[in-house]
């Protein structure tokens, strides 16, 4: 099996075949949202956090211990679950780099389970590796659709570019525009009404993954130039 993307071949090695999903250190996402959940509650634990989330639509049946789930695009390691909500530990640094320190708890949470070697790649390879905390500036209608503009930091702005992929809170979008400090989304109303973009408002923060790609091409120009 091959893939145009680099080091996805690197990825397969890992596969999980008994359990059916990717092992936590080299798991991918597709950017394609499975269900929202909700945060009903962080215990704080020594400096990190236990948080339970409840699945809410999320295929959950044959969820299995140590899977990974991305939540609000940040890969997390399932370590107990029931029917209907599985528990995640949070590291410091998960907390303090992402929007996972700061969510309310009741705050809607975009879910999707670690993709299978068999499914379709319907979005964009994602990792579940957040770069940055972005946030929302503006938000008007385009039609039908809505046009969402997000404010990024100033480190990731350069690996951004209009028509290319990008990750917010976990959802595969296109870049419809982009300038020095920011970039602009469209998002059809299918994307609104079943992610968590439907509880998102101005001035709320995203986390924010950049293409894989942009990472491979920038470490191919750096080993170039040396």
């Amino acid at each position: 099996m091959r893939c145009a993307y680099p080091g996805y071949e690197k990825t397969l090695r890992t596969y999980n075949t008994r359990a059916g999903f990717w092992n936590c250190n080299r798991q991918m996402f597709t950017g394609l949202i499975e269900g929202v959940g909700r945060l009903a509650s962080r215990e704080l634990r020594g400096g990190d956090a236990r948080l339970r989330i409840e699945v809410g639509m999320l295929p959950f049946t044959d969820v299995a211990l140590g899977e990974s789930i991305a939540v609000n695009g940040v890969c997390l390691t399932v370590v107990e679950f029931d029917a209907m909500s599985f528990q995640v530990d949070a590291s410091t640094e998960t907390l303090s780099l992402t929007t996972l320190g700061a969510l309310a708890e009741g705050a809607a949470m975009n879910l999707e389970r670690a993709m299978k070697p068999t499914d379709r790649l319907g979005g964009h390879l994602v990792s579940g590796h957040v770069d940055g905390i972005g946030r929302a500036t503006q938000i008007w209608d385009d039609a039908r659709a809505q046009r969402w503009k997000f404010l990024v930091p100033a480190n990731l702005s350069k690996y951004i570019a209009q028509k290319g992929s990008i990750c917010v809170d976990g959802v595969s979008l296109t870049v419809n525009a982009v300038d020095e400090d920011s970039f602009e989304v469209a998002l059809i109303p299918h994307t609104v009404s079943q992610t968590a973009f439907a509880n998102t408002r101005v001035g709320d923060a995203v986390n924010i993954e950049i293409d894989l790609v942009a990472r491979y091409v920038e470490r191919l120009l750096q080993r170039s130039s040396s």
